[in-house]
């Protein structure tokens, strides 16, 4: 995943795109910066974790930039979210995340909101970067509802 990322990375400067550029370099920084951190070596899922928690950073500052009328910035955003879903695995919908949390439910044997942590904890490890916490949490109380 880093040397495609790398690869990546030099065909958008040779592209001269530089939003595709910054996108993989914030993503390259922050693989860099845990490992530093860390003393570790971050494996593929460890990496689209990463690259999923940038893509969520920028989907969350969309709404800022669209009240403050920056619709320069929320398309540039918007373009780098591109750019960085290649390399995450297909979102599921709603609909593909209601049977793997349904199963989740009664594994656990949860029945009300009161399990919702306990829900979304096991959720998020199953299902990992395929689905965003969001989107989870909305199902997860539609169902313990």
């Amino acid at each position: 995943m880093k040397e495609r990322l790398l690869n990546d990375l030099k065909e958008a400067m040779k592209e001269k795109n530089e939003i595709k550029k910054n996108a993989i370099q914030m993503v390259r920084a922050g693989i860099l910066q845990i490992e530093k951190d860390k003393g570790i070596q971050l494996d593929d899922n460890q990496i689209i974790d990463v690259i999923a928690k940038e893509v969520k950073k920028r989907k969350d500052s969309i709404a800022d930039y669209e009240r403050g009328g920056r619709e320069d910035l929320v398309n540039q955003i918007k373009e780098e979210i591109s750019y960085l879903e290649v390399y995450l695995p297909k979102q599921l919908s709603k609909e593909e995340l209601i049977p793997i949390i349904k199963n989740i439910i009664e594994k656990i044997g949860a029945s009300s909101m009161k399990d919702m942590g306990a829900v979304m904890k096991q959720a998020k490890e199953e299902i990992g970067a395929a689905a965003d916490g969001k989107t989870i949490n909305e199902v997860v109380k539609s169902l313990l509802n």
